[in-house]
């Protein structure tokens, strides 16, 4: 039987998977701008933006409206409290994809900047874990949840790569060091595109088990 709370749920999960089509969309815009040099790209990347806080504020007030006047049982109250999160984390991932188009402006004023295979697989990888954690949230799929938490190390570690290559690279070619210095920030934003999928993912299984297993691995 259909409860009134079913479609008050189903309007906040298409808000939800629609801000996370959003967020993939404006991720991929800047990183193109990074790889092609394409300071108009990069531009655009902002205005982009918009449309993701609108989303955000839009779920906001429907989550307000919701816990004010339905008084949802356990389980909805989970669904609820978990779509507000994943809204939050889709909203920094907008935030972030802006900081890489700062980067990718100044990166295209340097036509010799060269990037590594290391950081064309960090971007990919990133994009990538963001995707399967929306996947896992669409499908209600703990399991794929579970996977997208064990790829956040292999991401780590590709920074970590990346960031020590670029550190170790200044001194040898001082001249190129403000591109090392965005070659790192273009990582280190990358692998919170990672830390918000997982934080995505976390909620999934929160959601369709019933089980907080943020900082787990910490706590036990």
């Amino acid at each position: 039987m259909t409860r009134p709370f079913d479609d008050v749920i189903r309007r906040l999960r298409e808000r939800a998977l629609r801000m996370g089509s959003l967020a993939e969309a404006i991720l991929a815009k800047s990183l193109r701008a990074v790889f092609e040099r394409d300071r108009a790209l990069a531009a655009a990347v902002a205005s982009d933006d918009l449309a993701i806080d609108r989303l955000d504020v839009e779920i906001d007030d429907a989550v307000l409206k919701a816990l004010a006047l339905q008084a949802p049982v356990a389980e909805d109250l989970r669904e609820v409290v978990a779509i507000k999160m994943m809204a939050t984390d889709l909203e920094r991932v907008g935030d972030i994809a802006r900081n890489i188009a700062k980067s990718a402006i100044r990166l295209g004023g340097h036509p010799a900047a060269r990037f590594s295979e290391e950081l064309r697989t960090l971007a990919s990888e990133s994009q990538g874990i963001l995707r399967q954690a929306l996947d896992a949230f669409s499908q209600n799929d703990a399991a794929a949840a579970r996977r997208v938490l064990d790829l956040d190390d292999r991401i780590d570690g590709l920074q970590d790569e990346i960031v020590a290559g670029a550190v170790l690279g200044i001194p040898e070619r001082p001249e190129q060091a403000s591109e090392a210095v965005d070659v790192i920030f273009v990582a280190k934003n990358l692998e919170r595109v990672a830390d918000h999928a997982t934080n995505i993912a976390e909620d999934v299984i929160l959601v369709t088990e019933a089980r907080n297993v943020k900082h787990a691995a910490k706590l036990r």
